[in-house]
């Protein structure tokens, strides 16, 4: 389960109609054998580790059903809780805009024969970028196993391989 993606996913079509698929999850979730909790409305799953096990980087799958031809397009994307995956979201976004600004700055005044000292502090904010990056490969990696189990319940109640990109 290896991965480089910040937040892997997948999409199979089954022949079983979306109401079935949402009824097989329910089903699995008055088990409660399945190791994970299962939160369900129709067309939208959510598949968390159960409170006992969880982690600051616990996994969680969310699953998307659709009609189609063929019965349903289900499509599942793995991720952090949403408080991680938006701290994280933020980081970025806060990274991108401050080096985007420095560097407007920066290289404004060097263009213009000033000092541009400001630009020593692009280097920082990249490598922070880079840190913030390793940092959510490392959570996913904590996740991992998590991630495995709540893959194999959604290939157990889909009756289905899933493979993801």
């Amino acid at each position: 389960m290896a991965s480089f993606k910040i937040r892997p996913k997948f999409e199979i079509e089954v022949d079983e109609n979306p109401e079935t698929i949402y009824n097989n999850f329910l089903d699995e979730k008055s088990k409660m054998d399945c190791g994970c909790v299962i939160d369900a409305i129709p067309d939208h799953i959510v598949l968390k580790v159960n409170k006992n096990d969880q982690h600051f980087w616990s996994p969680q799958l969310t699953i998307i059903l659709e009609d189609s031809d063929q019965g349903s397009l289900v499509r599942g994307r793995y991720g952090p809780n949403g408080n991680v995956w938006t701290l994280f979201a933020g980081a970025y976004f806060a990274c991108g805009v401050f080096i985007t600004f420095i560097s407007i700055i920066g290289f404004s005044r060097k263009s213009l024969g000033m000092d541009a000292h400001i630009l020593w502090v692009l280097p920082f904010l990249i490598a922070l970028t880079i840190v913030l990056y390793l940092a959510s490969q490392f959570g996913q990696k904590l996740g991992a196993e998590q991630m495995f189990d709540l893959h194999h319940t959604a290939q157990e109640v889909l009756g289905e391989k899933i493979h993801f990109y």
